[in-house]
């Protein structure tokens, strides 16, 4: 009869590394200097892209926290907080489209000059992010999650200067909302990868925890 009563399974990397809890807390930290340096920024430039990107990076300062808090813990409790993060990401891609939208019909060109300054600032914040998380973008939904938010940001960021550029040469608006509009996709797309992982982990680990069960009873 096995110790355990289950079978044994491999599983994904979990994050239980000194060295990536490390990377975790820099990272952390990155994202929530970039909150307020693009906050401001944004705010200053009249940039919805700018103002969207800075939502993405206190969202990812939050869900950072609770991937770092969940680590260790049972692959049902880091799938529920991978679930959590997914539909987070869901609501942030709902308030990025729905603010642009609503800035198609207020008048104002946003300031390039200050946009693309702080957009280069944030790609090489995001940048440095990825590459740090890149040995580990295949983990758990919990972990995968983390190297997804990355990556996705500095997508944004380098979309964030196209903008800029787009604005400086064209004298309008329409480049800054095409990317606020494309960076809110990006998150629907992420978000439900994310989803899809966490709730696949999910599913196996009650199949798991059913077989495990059946196992025990069979050898009473």
């Amino acid at each position: 009869m096995s110790g355990d009563c289950g079978c044994s399974a491999n599983q994904s990397f979990d994050g239980r590394s000194p060295a990536y809890k490390r990377i975790l807390i820099v990272i952390i930290a990155i994202n929530l200097g970039m909150f307020f340096v693009e906050l401001f920024g944004g705010l200053a430039a009249g940039s919805m892209a700018l103002l969207a990107d800075s939502l993405d990076f206190l969202g990812d300062s939050a869900t950072y926290t609770i991937s770092l808090i969940v680590i260790g813990m049972p692959l049902a409790v880091r799938a529920k907080a991978g679930l959590f993060k997914g539909i987070s990401l869901f609501a942030i891609a709902a308030w990025v489209l729905g603010s642009t939208f609503y800035r198609v019909f207020i008048e104002g060109v946003p300031e390039a000059l200050t946009m693309g300054a702080i957009g280069v600032a944030a790609f090489a914040a995001n940048v440095i992010s990825a590459v740090l998380l890149l040995k580990y973008k295949d983990g758990d939904s919990n972990v995968r999650s983390v190297w997804l938010c990355s990556r996705n940001d500095a997508i944004g960021n380098l979309a964030v200067i196209l903008a800029a550029s787009g604005i400086a040469a064209t004298d309008a608006a329409w480049p800054d909302l095409l990317v606020a509009g494309i960076m809110g996709s990006l998150f629907i797309h992420s978000a439900t990868k994310i989803v899809q992982q966490s709730w696949r982990e999910l599913s196996d680990e009650r199949q798991r925890q059913n077989t495990g069960s059946d196992n025990c009873r069979e050898n009473l």
